[in-house]
């Protein structure tokens, strides 16, 4: 079959004394993501969603959170090294979309420049790339601003 969807979901909590990076985009906040890497949520779950289309299991096995080498990595390039790795297996990434759920901080002031950092990192033009934000509703852990989730479909064709 020359098409194959990934899923990825990905969640972090806030913490104190982190930055908020989310596509690639440092968003002013009161409180970062606390994660081994920069946490940025929305770069993993699709890093997930590609690595799910090809079978390759997550991130954590690519990219292991008890592995000093990702102390504080930067996601977006971790999302450059994964669609190379897409490449490499013989497939052509041919679209992504993504939601970002957080009750705060506001998003859409950066969501044209998370799509502009993510698709750069692919290799794809900025129309490939789809991010969307959303609030919980104040339900939920996002929802008493206890962190970020998000999550990211992605559609592989063979190369």
């Amino acid at each position: 079959m020359g098409l194959r969807i990934g899923h990825g979901f990905d969640v972090h909590a806030f913490a104190e004394g982190r930055r908020c990076v989310l596509g690639g985009v440092d968003v002013p906040c009161e409180r970062g993501l606390l994660g081994h890497s920069d946490a940025d949520v929305l770069a993993h779950a699709l890093m997930d969603a590609l690595l799910g289309a090809l079978r390759e299991g997550d991130i954590g096995k690519l990219f292991p959170d008890d592995d000093p080498a990702y102390e504080g990595a930067d996601s977006i390039e971790l999302l450059g090294r994964v669609a190379a790795l897409v490449r490499e297996r013989g497939w052509r990434i041919v679209d992504c979309d993504c939601t970002v759920a957080a009750q705060a901080p506001k998003l859409a002031p950066y969501r044209e420049q998370m799509r502009e950092n993510m698709a750069a990192a692919m290799g794809l033009p900025v129309d490939a790339v789809g991010v969307k934000a959303t609030t919980t509703e104040k339900l939920g852990f996002v929802g008493r601003k206890e962190g970020i989730a998000a999550w990211a479909v992605a559609l592989l064709e063979k190369d």
